[in-house]
């Protein structure tokens, strides 16, 4: 029995188990509701907003953030794949000084695993949603924002389920042969 994929590189510890790969794949559709939401602010379309609570949003400084955290949020997600994806264990050709090099498992453990942590704290209180004042939105609006941004929940604790696995499929064979 093969220990590594095709999209496992010959020199990795163990491919990465199903649940995980789709795991890492969950992160960037979880991000997608609610950027598509800010980015539908970003064209002028209210998205849920009363027309004097849209008003802040219609500046060129909110628009360039809002544009700027979906972007953001969404290579943030994608990182995740990382972890399940040969580029996550040797850095790719094309990046200058470090192409080829083997990723150091704690160069990808230790900021994902805080990654993870920030995003567990940050989305934490998105299930009560609806107890908050959201002064400015219509009660559809303030309904569909809400959904749009409850599966953030499940961010930061996937991220860690997947960075647990990656920890524990490259850390050294004598500590792998002990918890087996």
């Amino acid at each position: 029995m093969s220990l590594h994929s095709p999209s496992t590189p010959a020199n990795s510890t163990l491919a990465p188990p199903r649940w995980t790969v789709r795991a890492a794949h969950l992160t960037t559709l979880l991000v997608l509701p609610s950027g598509l939401w800010r980015i539908a602010l970003v064209l002028g379309y209210p998205a849920g907003y009363t027309a004097t609570g849209f008003g802040p949003f219609e500046t060129f400084g909110a628009k360039a953030w809002m544009l700027t955290l979906s972007v953001l949020c969404e290579l943030a997600a994608f990182l995740t794949t990382g972890l399940v994806r040969p580029w996550g264990e040797v850095v790719p050709r094309w990046i200058p000084l470090l192409g080829g090099r083997r990723v150091r498992p704690p160069a990808a453990v230790v900021p994902a695993a805080l990654g993870a942590a920030a995003l567990t704290v940050i989305w934490a209180d998105v299930p009560w949603w609806w107890t908050y004042p959201h002064e400015g939105m219509t009660p559809t609006g303030n309904l569909v924002v809400g959904l749009l941004y409850q599966p953030l929940v499940l961010w930061g604790p996937l991220t860690a389920a997947v960075t647990l696995s990656y920890y524990r499929r490259h850390r050294p064979a004598r500590h792998r042969a002990t918890a087996a």
